[in-house]
């Protein structure tokens, strides 16, 4: 099609159009096919979204916390907290309960008077809950991160409750000791973050213990 005998604006726009189509094509179909080509490829596992499987059926990911409660003494009140289950471990607390729609933290600063009290409480708690010293609860038990979805927890944190979810599974502690040490991840690279357990995944192995 000639346009060199259009007017200079319609030629600008069927110009521009031309450019629209290639670059929709280019960024819009083939680089995200390319991309997708190769994640399959190399990481087909992070790809589809780490998923961990129970008898072939996806239950969990890898990259995302969940809370392991007991069922609500009445389903149907939205007022009632959720209570750990001993038999399992528990993840650091979550603003959002764990809801990946509500990824997020509290917003509450180090000194806010709330966060503080809830602090405190939180401590109490989990010291009861797992029967040690309030001194002894690692700061990750009692402050949640940063999204609300964080899978993992401090080494200290997880070997903290392996007495409990020993007793309540009636396993011994050393070999639920043992199982927390084998999900002990490094820093990645040697140097970057903390040694940290992954709870989705230290649960979906503790099931299999039994």
């Amino acid at each position: 099609m000639r346009t060199h005998h259009l007017p200079p604006v319609l030629r600008q726009h069927l110009a521009a159009l031309r450019m629209l189509l290639v670059f929709t094509v280019l960024t819009g179909v083939a680089y995200p096919l390319l991309v997708t080509g190769i994640a399959q490829a190399a990481f087909p596992h992070q790809a589809n979204g780490s998923l961990v499987t129970t008898h072939g059926k996806p239950v969990a990911s890898r990259l995302i916390g969940q809370s392991f409660a007991l069922p609500k003494k009445n389903p149907g009140d939205p007022k009632e907290e959720l209570r750990p289950d001993p038999r399992w471990f528990q993840p650091r607390p979550s603003a959002g309960g764990y809801d990946p729609l509500a990824s997020g933290a509290s917003n509450l600063g180090p000194n806010n008077p709330d966060l503080v009290a809830a602090v405190r409480e939180r401590r109490a708690v989990v010291a009861a809950f797992d029967r040690v010293s309030p001194a002894s609860v690692p700061v990750d038990a009692v402050t949640a991160s940063g999204s609300g979805l964080d899978p993992a927890v401090s080494p200290a944190y997880a070997y903290e409750q392996v007495n409990r979810v020993a007793k309540a599974r009636r396993l011994a502690p050393a070999r639920v000791r043992k199982l927390v040490a084998e999900h002990v991840q490094g820093r990645v690279l040697g140097f970057l973050g903390q040694e940290n357990v992954n709870i989705v995944e230290l649960n979906h192995d503790l099931a299999g213990l039994m």
